[in-house]
């Protein structure tokens, strides 16, 4: 489980490469491209490039029934962790690494949400 969630390291991705991460910010989408997301955005680099940008974008409705039915509050530090481990999981397996914005499935939410929930007990 990583440590900080706003800076840290993953990896390797499947060309053996560490990559480096660091939060931007946190916002709704609504605010910036009219949907029903929280949206977490993410500068990452690897081997000195220059940082690129990711988007990770958090259905609302599913984060709603997520916080229902694991009773954990949606809080911006929940909505950050779970975006910083499919981030993490994207960079270590190659996938959707050629998207700026990648939409999260809610079964990939539930899969995170219980990660949290056992790193916490």
């Amino acid at each position: 489980m990583l440590d900080n969630f706003r800076e840290f390291q993953a990896g390797p991705d499947p060309f053996g490469r560490m990559w480096q991460v660091h939060l931007n910010w946190l916002q709704t989408g609504i605010s910036i491209r009219h949907a029903d997301t929280v949206d977490v955005k993410f500068a990452i680099s690897t081997e000195g490039e220059p940082f690129e940008e990711r988007v990770i974008a958090l259905p609302h409705p599913a984060l709603l029934v997520l916080s229902k039915n694991t009773g954990h509050p949606l809080t911006d530090a929940w909505c950050l962790k779970l975006a910083a481990l499919h981030l993490k999981h994207m960079l270590e397996n190659g996938e959707d690494m050629e998207k700026t914005l990648v939409t999260v499935q809610p079964e990939e939410l539930d899969g995170y949400a219980r990660e949290l929930q056992k790193s916490a007990a």
